[in-house]
């Protein structure tokens, strides 16, 4: 019997399993991949702590996991863009992608170009269409200054290059194990911390036309301080600032799209968007990927290898 990652109630890493489970069945639409990586977010973590309760309900016992890779091994009725045998990068929304096999609509399916490793196609749902949205929520172009915190991480990493590529002065907020990483994909690193206000005013020469808060911790709050107009802030985790400051929280199911996802890629495809991957992890061992990813000090992504 195929093994998933379960959960039977809210709680910290130990409430985590990994269980036999039914063989799933693709109904009309749908096909069944045989999954070689999965990637993980904090997300997630959140979830099964309960922290969105009010907001993204469980129902237990529970799934987890949106993003995915792997080999196409059956499809349903009418079916007829892929095939048993494709190689696909995908998505659920039925937190089940942590699993050998998972049950996933053909229409939320892109096929793996050649030159993206498993593990950075696993990784690429949740992280890179979320990057994808946040950039053009605070409408980065040509000649803007962007800030982006947590610029190490699994968001933050690809939003920096992304805005990077639509023609800004990136500055990106982490530690300084990351400056060196962020320095070589043409990013201002600047370090987190107290003085951090007037280390990114000097970084930007004064002007700070945009911000994108991938970590919370009060950096939405940092935003308006250094003057930046709260249609050009986006937060993807900041839900209560979001609240008291009307700025933006378009993230993940902004750019939750097969099309963008090809779109992705095509770019790590061709060598121009980095997937970095922190570490990668057998299923069984998923509670040991989230007390890494846990400690929010990963640079990139890390994954599940069912």
């Amino acid at each position: 019997m195929p093994q998933a990652v379960r959960f039977d109630e809210y709680g910290g890493i130990d409430v985590l399993q990994v269980v036999e489970v039914d063989r799933p069945v693709p109904g009309p639409g749908q096909v069944l991949v045989r999954v070689k990586a999965a990637g993980i977010n904090p997300g997630e973590a959140a979830i099964r702590k309960g922290a969105f309760a009010e907001r993204w309900p469980s129902t237990f016992p529970s799934g987890q996991g949106s993003d995915l890779a792997g080999v196409i091994e059956e499809v349903g009725e009418g079916v007829g863009d892929f095939a048993a045998g494709d190689e696909v990068i995908g998505f659920t929304h039925n937190r089940a992608g942590q699993a050998e096999l998972v049950v996933v609509e053909s229409a939320d399916l892109a096929r793996r170009p050649a030159g993206v490793p498993w593990d950075v196609a696993g990784a690429l749902f949740v992280a890179g269409t979320t990057a994808w949205a946040a950039v053009r929520a605070v409408a980065v172009g040509e000649g803007d200054i962007v800030v982006v915190s947590g610029a190490a991480g699994g968001v933050g990493s690809l939003a920096v290059q992304l805005a990077k590529a639509a023609g800004a002065t990136v500055i990106g907020l982490a530690s300084e194990a990351n400056h060196e990483w962020l320095s070589a994909h043409g990013v201002v690193p600047v370090a987190y911390g107290d003085g951090v206000a007037e280390r990114i005013r000097t970084a930007a020469s004064g002007r700070i036309d945009a911000f994108i808060d991938t970590y919370g911790d009060g950096y939405v709050e940092l935003a308006l301080e250094l003057g930046v107009e709260t249609e050009r802030i986006d937060t993807i985790i900041d839900f209560a600032a979001v609240e008291k400051f009307g700025v933006k929280a378009e993230g993940n199911m902004a750019g939750a799209s097969a099309e963008v996802l090809t779109e992705l890629a095509g770019l790590i495809a061709d060598g121009r968007l980095e997937v970095p991957i922190a570490n990668a992890y057998p299923l069984t061992e998923v509670r040991e990927a989230y007390r890494e990813l846990e400690r929010r000090h990963t640079r990139g992504k890390i994954v599940l290898r069912p």
